[in-house]
């Protein structure tokens, strides 16, 4: 009988792996597809100027390639924020990302889709989006144009496919009039869709918080606490959230306990051993209202946090080379109370109340 067990648990860890890979492969293979067919070419007879923010590096979306309009980001906004988008109506984009929390699905620790079902992970902010390469905790999709075809298509989101969704559109009393308006013709695509929203999301550009006025020299100041939490900051922290957008893109073991096992997040893209348990290395913008943290949402505020980071962080083959051993000889980051404190005051100057509360992002205007 245990001889029976190891062979039913060799076969499910093997199964496991096959679902992985032929899913990747599936959307890989959607994916390239969609981002291949091009429309045919539209001049826009106005574009929405896309400033990059001093402070901010070049983006890498191709803006050329899909100019914001007026008329593209409204189609957009209106996307963004419709449930038609789901199955029975009842899930929009904006369901699970929420303005006034950066656009993440506050108070839950991983979010719910339809039927309030459970998804996988916690959602990831929309925000500085021309600045991805890769999107989701796992670096699943590679291009924003495509970012919205995995929540739609996923059972536990949106349950819905893109010919449903784009037959819904075609039947609307004023998406042929807003698809005609942004894109010349009332023909509504699967890649006008996708390049709509995106119009939206990269509009959503948060660089105005006390932080970035500071370093940009436009009459903020720092407390003495903040500065000394930014020195500690760049010290013990900004090897993984570098530069300006606070994330160096990569992923990343961070040594929490594991909760779900069979969420391997980077692994299950790559199926690479060596990317067990590591996940997006996220954006620290907006953090102190993007609660609560981590992929599966353990932490409720950012005490919990930096308190992990000190004392509970668990070695394993996969932990990052920079946590594996601190000042004490234990993994984690050494960190006494009061740095926790300072570190956590700087975090909070990351806040952009203009981006949480600007009126042409939200739902209803």
């Amino acid at each position: 009988m245990a001889c029976i067990g190891r062979l039913l648990s060799a076969f499910n860890h093997l199964l496991m792996h096959t679902l992985s890979f032929l899913r990747a492969a599936l959307m890989l293979s959607v994916m390239t597809a969609l981002l291949a067919c091009q429309p045919e070419s539209i001049q826009p007879s106005r574009t929405i100027e896309f400033k990059v923010p001093a402070n901010f590096p070049p983006p890498v979306y191709d803006l050329s390639r899909n100019p914001v309009t007026p008329e593209g980001f409204e189609l957009g906004r209106r996307l963004f924020y419709d449930g038609l988008l789901s199955r029975d109506g009842s899930i929009s984009c904006g369901f699970c990302h929420q303005q006034s929390s950066a656009f993440t699905q506050h108070g839950h620790d991983i979010s719910h889709g339809i039927d309030d079902k459970l998804t996988l992970r916690n959602a990831l902010p929309i925000q500085n989006l021309a600045w991805e390469k890769e999107f989701f905790r796992d670096g699943g999709v590679f291009h924003l144009d495509l970012f919205a075809v995995e929540p739609i298509q996923n059972p536990n989101e949106m349950d819905e496919n893109l010919p449903n969704v784009l037959e819904k559109l075609r039947r609307h009393a004023e998406y042929p009039r807003l698809f005609t308006a942004a894109f010349g013709s009332p023909d509504i695509t699967t890649d006008r869709f996708l390049k709509a929203l995106s119009q939206f999301q990269l509009m959503c550009i948060s660089a105005d918080s006390k932080y970035d006025k500071y370093v940009r020299n436009e009459g903020a100041t720092l407390t003495d606490t903040e500065k000394a939490g930014l020195a500690l900051f760049r010290q013990k922290c900004a090897s993984c959230h570098s530069g300006e957008l606070f994330t160096d893109h990569s992923y990343r073991n961070n040594g929490l306990p594991v909760g779900n096992p069979e969420d391997t997040g980077r692994h299950r893209i790559t199926l690479n051993d060596a990317d067990q348990y590591k996940f997006r290395v996220p954006s620290l913008r907006n953090v102190e209202i993007t609660r609560p943290y981590m992929h599966d949402g353990r932490f409720r505020t950012l005490e919990d946090v930096l308190h992990f980071y000190a004392t509970g962080v668990v070695d394993s083959p996969t932990l990052d080379t920079l946590l594996k051993n601190n000042s004490g000889g234990q993994p984690g980051i050494s960190l006494t109370l009061v740095e926790q404190q300072q570190i956590i005051a700087f975090l909070k100057t990351l806040t952009d109340r203009d981006f949480l509360n600007r009126k042409e992002l939200s739902e209803f205007r």
